[in-house]
C-alpha cells in the first residue's frame, strides 16, 4: 500500500467501500430471504410479522385543558405549561378549572 500513488488509494477506497456495501446488501438479501421461508414455513408472509415504521404513526395526546377566552387553544398535560395556564394558575385559579 505505500507504494501506491494517492489517486491509487483514492480509488482503492471507493473499491473498498462499493464492495463492503455490496456484501451488506447480498447479507441482507440473504437474510430477508430466510426470514421469508421460516414465515411461510408457519403460513404467514413475513411483512405480517414485521412492523415497518410507517406503521408506527406518532399519536397526539388528547387535550385535557381549554384556553378560557380561546376554545381552539389546548393543553394535553404534558410538556411545559403553556403561558395561558401558568398566568390563570398566578391569578389564583386552579388546573381544573381549565379542565375540558
Amino acid at each position: 500500500l505505500t507504494a501506491l500513488s494517492h489517486a491509487e488509494l483514492k480509488k482503492l477506497e471507493k473499491d473498498v467501500g462499493k464492495a463492503i456495501a455490496n456484501f451488506e446488501e447480498r447479507q441482507k438479501a440473504e437474510a430477508r430471504a430466510e426470514a421469508e421461508a421460516v414465515a411461510k414455513k408457519f403460513g404467514f408472509v413475513l411483512g405480517d410479522l414485521v412492523e415497518t415504521s410507517d406503521s408506527k404513526k406518532k399519536t397526539v395526546p388528547e387535550a385535557k385543558y381549554r384556553h378560557p377566552e380561546n376554545p381552539l387553544v389546548t393543553w394535553s398535560g404534558r410538556g411545559r405549561k403553556p403561558g395561558w395556564i401558568s398566568e390563570g394558575l398566578a391569578a389564583g385559579k386552579k388546573l381544573e378549572d381549565f379542565a375540558i
